[in-house]
Parts: structure tokens; C-alpha cells; sequence
């Protein structure tokens, strides 16, 4: 293991603990959890404010660890786990606002 790796797996590590931090947030929110930057969430276009912030939450656990997995690989691989990042933030990136669209279709209010 270099220094490279090191210093490559701490960067990761650091940014993997902001997207749990994220995710923590989420799931002890009394109000609903938002996506967007600057936006928000009212909960009166919530059902079920508890269950869309666990989704939330679960969502963003997923990709913390995602980003520490790749951190980790880049421990031993540089290589490896700049590849993983990037297939992480950008194809995981969309994702991520996919599975948000389907989290606030599933709990949005209908009335």
C-alpha cells in the first residue's frame, strides 16, 4: 500500500462519511427529507413522512456504502477503486435521482 492509496482511500472515506451523514439526517428527520439542493418537501405532500424519510435514508446508506467500497479498493488497487469511484458517481449519480423520483412518487400525496 503507497501513500497514493492512502491518501486516495481517507478522500473517499471522507466523502463516504458526508453521504452518511446524509443518510443519518434523513432517517431522524421529523420532517419529510429533501433531494434537491434548495428545494423542499411539505409534509403535506407526504402519507407517510416516517417511512418516505427511511426510504431516504436507506437510499443514501446504499450509496455511502458504495463510495466506502470503492475507498477501500483503492487501498489495494488505485486503479480499482478510481474505476469503482467513477462508475459510482456518475451512472450511481442518475441512479440516485431515479430511485429518489420513485421514493417521492410512492409517498407523494394524491389528494
Amino acid at each position: 500500500m503507497s501513500g497514493v492509496n492512502l491518501v486516495f482511500a481517507i478522500t473517499v472515506g471522507g466523502c463516504a462519511l458526508m453521504t452518511g451523514l446524509i443518510s443519518l439526517w434523513a432517517y431522524k428527520r421529523k420532517t419529510p427529507m429533501h433531494f434537491w439542493a434548495g428545494s423542499t418537501v411539505k409534509a403535506e405532500e407526504i402519507t407517510d413522512v416516517p417511512a418516505y424519510n427511511r426510504a431516504n435514508a436507506k437510499l443514501w446508506l446504499i450509496y455511502t456504502i458504495a463510495v466506502a467500497a470503492s475507498g477501500f479498493a483503492g487501498l489495494f488497487h488505485i486503479t480499482v477503486g478510481a474505476v469503482l469511484l467513477l462508475v459510482v458517481c456518475v451512472p450511481g449519480s442518475i441512479l440516485l435521482m431515479i430511485a429518489y423520483g420513485r421514493i417521492y412518487k410512492k409517498y407523494k400525496n394524491v389528494s
